[in-house]
């Protein structure tokens, strides 16, 4: 247990060169609260006290404002940076040397039953406001970009980002050129397609109106 704690002090001088001090880390970090107060709820997880594991989830959530589900299973040397509005889900699987940002969600995409949350490999991370919604893989050494909302497997070595996310890198080698000006945007795709549905329909309407026209232009030619 003492290997397991130093380790998960030793990941917040790894990880953030702010870090001054053991008294100021153990006294002041959030996320090392809040990965400390998930290890005793999963303790009583695992021997079926669910009741009181997500009572200390709560109290830990109140005070440092990350959720982690005592369900989840963390590896060594996780870090939290700036963890406010961290959420890991009940089936999450978390790897070792797996750092996560402010506003990150590890979370299901439905209602399902059984393993309906992400699991992410050794060496990820993961930044600020980033959603992993799924019951998939993010493979070891990749890094999911800021914001970027990630529904499907991630292959290891890999950068992701955008709405949905999307991997511009893979080993090193960018996959293809990614354009911020130029990102799927649902809506106006949506009233693209409408308007051009629009147009094909005023278009019918004039040509039924010039069919109808001429009939009328025939007919009175015939009665003359």
């Amino acid at each position: 247990m003492w290997k397991l704690i130093e380790s998960d002090i030793q990941a917040v001088f790894d990880n953030d060169p702010a870090a001054k001090s053991k008294l100021e880390v153990i006294l002041t970090y959030s996320g090392l609260h809040a990965i400390w107060a998930y290890r005793i709820a999963r303790w009583f997880y695992v021997r079926h006290w669910f009741t009181m594991a997500r009572m200390i989830s709560q109290i830990a959530r109140f005070f440092t404002g990350i959720e982690i589900h005592p369900g989840a299973r963390i590896g060594q040397r996780l870090f939290i940076d700036h963890g406010m509005g961290v959420v890991i889900g009940e089936t999450c699987e978390i790897g070792d040397d797996v750092v996560l940002f402010q506003g990150v969600t590890l979370g299901g995409n439905g209602k399902e039953k059984g393993k309906r949350h992400p699991t992410l490999g050794n060496n990820v991370m993961v930044s600020s406001g980033a959603k992993v919604l799924g019951s998939f893989t993010v493979g070891e050494y990749s890094m999911i970009g800021a914001n970027s909302v990630v529904l499907r497997e991630v292959p290891p070595y890999s950068t992701v980002v955008g709405i949905p996310g999307k991997v511009v890198k893979l080993n090193g080698q960018r996959v293809n050129k990614l354009d911020h000006a130029s990102l799927p945007d649902p809506v106006i795709d949506m009233l693209a397609t409408m308007q051009k549905q629009i147009d094909e329909m005023r278009e019918q309407i004039r040509e039924q109106e010039k069919q109808i026209q001429g009939g009328q232009r025939t007919h009175e030619l015939e009665n003359f």
